[in-house]
C-alpha cells in the first residue's frame, strides 16, 4: 500500500473528528451574556482539544514525509490511534458539561494519554519498518518530547481525582510542549 492511502484516510477521520466536537457545541437558547457566559467550560473544553487533534494531524503528516513504507502493521497502528483520537469529542463534551469535575478531567487526561501511547506504538511500527539510517530512524531519535508527553498524562490522570485543574495544567503543558514546532524531520529533510 501507499503512504498517501493511510494519509488521506487519516486526514479524514481526523476532519470527522473535529466535525463532531463542533457539532457539540450547542447554541444558547437566549441572547443576553449570561447564557453564553455559561457555556465557558464547554468552550475551552472544545478549544484545547482542537489543539490536540490539530496537533496530532500536523505530526501525523510530518510523520509521514519521510515514511517510505507501509506493511499491516502499521495500518493497524495507524488505526489504533484514530481509535482513540475518535473518543476525544466524548471525553471533551463530558468534562466541558460537567464544568470539569474529578472524574471527568480523569476520562479527558485519559483520553489524550491513550493517544499518546497509540502515536508511540505507530513511530515503532514505522521505524521498525525502516532502517537505521533512514530518514525516518533519523528524525526520531530519542523522542524526549513523546516520552515527556506519556509521564505528565499519566500523572494527570493520577491526580484528576483530588486535583482536576492541576491534572488540566498538566494536559495544558503538553499542549504547550508539542506547539513548539519539532523541526526534527524537517531538519533531516533538508540536509
Amino acid at each position: 500500500m501507499h503512504k498517501a492511502r493511510i494519509e488521506a484516510f487519516s486526514d479524514g477521520v481526523i476532519a470527522i473528528i473535529i466535525t463532531i466536537m463542533v457539532l457539540e457545541l450547542k447554541v444558547p437558547h437566549s441572547s443576553d451574556w449570561q447564557s453564553l457566559a455559561a457555556l465557558w467550560p464547554v468552550f475551552l473544553s472544545y478549544v484545547l482539544s482542537f489543539i490536540y487533534i490539530g496537533i496530532y494531524w500536523n505530526n501525523h503528516h510530518h510523520l509521514f514525509q519521510v515514511v517510505q513504507k507501509i506493511e499491516g502493521s502499521v495500518l493497524w497502528a495507524n488505526l489504533h490511534l484514530l481509535f482513540w483520537l475518535s473518543l476525544i469529542p466524548f471525553a471533551t463534551a463530558w468534562m466541558g458539561e460537567n464544568h470539569f469535575s474529578e472524574l471527568t478531567v480523569a476520562v479527558y487526561s485519559f483520553s489524550m494519554l491513550m493517544p499518546a501511547i497509540a502515536y508511540t506504538i505507530l513511530v515503532k511500527r514505522l521505524l521498525k519498518t525502516h532502517s537505521k539510517d533512514t530518514h525516518l530512524a533519523k528524525a526520531i531519535g530519542s523522542d524526549s518530547k513523546g516520552r515527556l508527553s506519556l509521564v505528565l498524562y499519566g500523572i494527570a490522570v493520577g491526580v484528576a481525582f483530588w486535583l482536576p485543574l492541576f491534572s488540566l495544567a498538566l494536559v495544558v503543558a503538553v499542549a504547550i510542549i508539542w506547539l513548539i514546532p519539532d523541526r526534527r524531520i524537517e531538519r533531516v529533510i533538508e540536509s
